[in-house]
């Protein structure tokens, strides 16, 4: 073999042995990535967490944007020189058989510059535990990838001051807050990746939900169908091996409490969509579920011409008066370009009860509302399983098509929907329902749409033998 032949033959191999080790180029490239995780790795809140299945892929976004950060390559976002941050695992041998085991898969070894191991030898990382790794960033400086677990306390995460923190599974809520107290200083990132198994825990509340509507807090929900790399008849196999409530989290990604959600058929990736100009001739009312202390809840519904419902505005607040609530029904009515009954007023529902005087009023809250302008309606159909069970054809028919679309900006209807739960009596547990009460009135005053109806193979068959007939007379 000629020398330049040679020469030619070791670099290929050269070449081939580095692409086999640059786990990371794979995955920039896109062969080992989904479109969930660009998403993840695009948005640029400084909450971010990823609610995934097993194997949804969700520990990869974790490990690639802590090698990103740490080597100053970040696609998405601008990159700091010296990076410092940390990986926080359940404990020391999660540590080391999860979170550990992807950054040093996807961090090549040319790209350390030293690992320090809490025990274990630094020239096989992978068989300890490891108390940090400098990284070679790629603006000439070296960052630092340092290792914490939740067992070790809340006083082993005081101190630092970090550009980022990721939460491989969920944390104990001080170990959390108290990382957050650790990226403020440098403006840092909390990112976290897990299963919910735990149930409505603070992450329910804090992140899912994100009580507070804190602007900077963001999440995915991934499952195993967002996953390609997974083999499709396994998926099948484990599926069918799985309770429901197994598969909420574990395949879904889904938080679960002890009843089950009542409207598991919520998917805000389908029923939440981007505001738009709706035709006025779409417009159709407003309903509202009255409340004082309580908050008082009202949207404006439009519906299509195939009977699709669209809630397009929302009003919502307590511990203000009749008069207030008016006023700001009016502006966003005004606002909207609404329409108004013949003699000027505005139509809306409103809970039945509204119809009763109290003992700190000599009017109705329908009496006080006419007084204000808005002339609302209380023959209103309450029952609630029924109510239920409409709210839930228009979510998803028969045919697994949705016909009700929200608008984001609804946020509260938004947030009851993903957090209304069954009690153990079978009933929905009475909280945070304010809006669903209203959207159910609603829903109730529509007459079922065909598309929404299910039909059996019987009443198929009745239909098919009555156009048969029609056809021969």
């Amino acid at each position: 073999m000629r020398e330049d032949d040679v020469k030619l033959t070791i670099v290929e191999n050269e070449i081939e042995k580095r692409k086999r080790l640059d786990n990371l180029s794979r995955y920039n490239t896109g062969e080992k990535v989904h479109k969930k995780q660009i998403a993840f790795h695009k948005c640029t809140k400084k909450n971010r967490w990823v609610f995934g299945g097993n194997r949804s892929g969700k520990t990869q976004c974790g490990a690639v944007e802590t090698v990103w950060l740490a080597r100053g390559i970040h696609p998405y976002r601008e990159n700091i020189k010296n990076a410092s941050g940390w990986v926080v695992s359940l404990s020391k041998q999660v540590q080391r058989d999860v979170a550990q085991e992807k950054i040093l898969y996807y961090l090549r070894p040319d790209w350390i510059e030293k690992i320090v191991m809490t025990s274990g030898r630094a020239d096989s990382p992978e068989s300890g535990v490891i108390d940090f790794i400098l990284v070679k960033n790629v603006f000439g400086g070296v960052s630092k990838i340092g290792f914490r677990s939740c067992d070790q306390g809340r006083e082993k995460f005081q101190g630092a001051s970090l550009d980022f923190v990721w939460f491989d599974e969920e944390p104990p809520f001080d170990i959390y807050q108290e990382c957050k107290m650790r990226v403020l200083d440098r403006c840092g990132i909390i990112f976290g990746t897990m299963t919910p198994l735990k149930g409505l825990t603070w992450v329910y509340n804090e992140i899912y939900l994100n009580e507070h509507d804190d602007p900077e807090v963001w999440y995915e929900q991934m499952e195993w169908a967002d996953n390609p790399f997974l083999n499709s008849k396994e998926v099948e196999a484990l599926t069918s091996s799985m309770s429901e409530e197994e598969l909420e989290s574990r395949r879904y990604g889904k938080f679960m409490s002890v009843g089950g959600l009542v409207y598991p058929e919520f998917d805000e990736n389908v029923h939440v969509i981007d505001p738009f100009s709706v035709p006025s001739d779409w417009y159709d009312t407003i309903s509202i579920d009255p409340g004082l202390n309580n908050p008082l809840s009202a949207h404006w519904y439009a519906c299509d011409f195939d009977g699709n419902v669209y809630v397009i505005a929302e009003h919502f607040d307590k511990g203000k008066d009749v008069g207030y609530h008016a006023k700001r029904i009016k502006e966003i009515s005004a606002s909207l370009g609404w329409h108004h009954a013949q003699n000027g007023m505005l139509c809306a529902l409103i809970d039945s009860a509204a119809s009763q005087r109290t003992l700190a009023s000599s009017k109705s809250v329908v009496d006080l509302f006419y007084d204000e302008g808005i002339l609302v309606n209380p023959k209103v159909n309450k029952d609630l399983f029924s109510g239920i069970s409409v709210v839930k054809r228009y979510l998803k028919d028969g045919n697994g098509q949705p016909h009700l679309f929200i608008f984001k900006t609804c946020v509260n209807l938004i947030k009851e929907l993903k957090s209304y739960w069954w009690a153990k009596e079978d009933v929905p547990i009475k909280k945070d329902d304010h809006a669903l009460d209203e959207m159910r009135y609603y829903l109730m005053t529509k007459p079922v749409s065909k598309q929404t109806i299910k039909k059996s193979v019987v009443q198929k068959d009745k239909e098919r033998l009555i156009k048969g007939l029609r056809k021969k007379f």
